[in-house]
């Protein structure tokens, strides 16, 4: 809640974060001169489009004009999760769009840019309801303390934990599925718009993040960490009506009973994954009790977007292009008087 610029311009923010195992895959490429359409989209849908101002994806459409691009491009999108899931699946796409069509000029970009470029693409040019944590995590990566200034300016530190106390907090946290699709913009315009009278939770959670760090930092048994995640979540969702609902609230209850520490919805709320902490010999009593659960299982993540595959493309030289074009309509033209 205290990365939304509303709120953090005025008082600060801060969060705990991690990225998981679970990614979005973009490839991108630029597209040969054969074809009527200038751009192909392949995600759940698809589009073949003449122009940029044609794109119905609004990620895509925006990224391709604050970009510049002109030439002709096919993109293709897969994904390991749901969209509108509130695992910060559109900031994944937004940010790992950036860095593949950057790659594509042959420009490398650095995190930082990549992060500050991926919230001005969704807070002031797609105007969505949306924080900057999301972004910030896919271009970085890794267990995160995230603060954000009022100045604008955003630091990003690593936590500094032994991987020892690392894969024992990761063995704690189970994700699950609860099936049930929003907007996060939705649930967090039910809030954000009126931020400033949500003052006294707001200043909670960052005090949470403290406390939590402090448990992190310690050798001290993680079960005080799974009580802040559950008195972060009751504060969270005292934000507004939107945040949860008597279903979401049935699961959390399963599984406290079955023997979980604490829970909370993953993103804005509303719906989407539920993380729930859980010492290791409860969690088979916890699968049980939410059976009609999709489990995730998961491991942290450590490096945020990457380039995975590179490779120097066929580069149509202006006057190629333009000869191939002509050919392409004279052999046109020729098949049309064939066919009278």
């Amino acid at each position: 809640g205290t990365d939304y610029p509303g709120w953090y311009r005025e008082h600060g923010g801060s969060v705990l974060a991690a990225t998981i195992d679970k990614y979005c895959y973009l490839t991108c490429r630029y597209l040969p001169p054969f074809f009527e359409h200038k751009t192909r989209l392949v995600y759940s849908q698809i589009e073949s489009c003449a122009s940029n101002e044609d794109i119905s994806h609004p990620s895509v459409r925006e990224v391709l004009q604050y970009l510049d691009f002109e030439r002709g491009l096919e993109i293709h999108h897969d994904g390991d999760l749901p969209a509108r899931s509130g695992m910060g699946s559109s900031s994944a796409f937004t940010v790992g769009l950036l860095h593949a069509l950057y790659a594509l000029k042959g420009q490398m970009c650095q995190k930082k840019e990549l992060a500050l470029e991926a919230i001005h693409v969704e807070q002031n040019l797609l105007k969505e309801t949306v924080g900057s944590q999301d972004q910030v995590m896919a271009a970085y990566g890794g267990l995160r303390h995230v603060n954000f200034m009022p100045n604008g300016e955003i630091s990003v530190r690593p936590l500094t934990l032994s991987q020892e106390r690392i894969t024992e907090l990761n063995s704690h946290l189970m994700l699950f599925y609860t099936g049930i699709i929003r907007t996060a913009s939705d649930v967090a315009k039910s809030y954000v718009d009126d931020i400033q009278s949500k003052r006294r939770q707001l200043r909670i959670m960052k005090d949470l993040v403290g406390e939590s760090l402090q448990i992190l930092n310690s050798n001290h048994s993680l079960t005080d960490f799974g009580h802040l995640l559950h008195e972060a979540w009751l504060t969270k969702r005292s934000l507004s009506s939107k945040v949860s609902n008597p279903e979401v609230d049935g699961f959390l209850d399963k599984a406290l009973e079955a023997g979980s520490l604490g829970g909370k919805l993953t993103g804005a709320g509303g719906g989407g994954f539920l993380l729930l902490f859980v010492p290791p010999d409860k969690q088979d009593d916890v699968k049980q009790s939410l059976n009609n659960l999709i489990h995730v299982p998961f491991d942290f993540e450590p490096n945020g977007s990457q380039i995975i595959f590179y490779e120097s493309g066929v580069d149509y030289a202006e006057a190629e292009v333009e000869r191939s074009t002509r050919s392409i309509e004279e052999f046109r033209e020729l098949n049309k008087l064939k066919a009278a």
